[in-house]
């Protein structure tokens, strides 16, 4: 398993902009993508501005390339999130799972 690592920036005043195009947008296209998993959505506040983590699981590093194209690295930012951000990061990280564990 691969955990594909973004983040975005807004100020305080347009914070619910974000996670209502997270949920309403990018989860109905991230669940059509083979090889997804799952996500999650953080967020934390930094003086004046709200930061959103958005973590994505994937089978393999195909899977994300049939997603973000050639250029596994560089960030998929779709127009919605791009008006609802004041800043944000233009590549990912990934990291290989090694264990997952769960509370039960």
């Amino acid at each position: 398993m691969v955990i594909r690592e973004w983040r975005g920036r807004t100020s305080r005043t347009k914070a619910v902009e974000y996670p209502s195009h997270f949920r309403t947008v990018v989860v109905p296209g991230l669940r059509g993508v083979r090889g997804f998993l799952g996500a999650f959505l953080s967020q934390r506040q930094q003086g004046d501005q709200i930061e959103f983590l958005v973590l994505t699981q994937w089978i393999s590093m195909d899977a994300i390339t049939t997603f973000a194209g050639k250029d596994a690295n560089d960030a998929v930012v779709e127009p919605g999130a791009i008006a609802a951000l004041t800043d944000y990061d233009q590549t990912v990280r990934h990291y290989d799972v090694l264990e997952a564990i769960s509370a039960g």
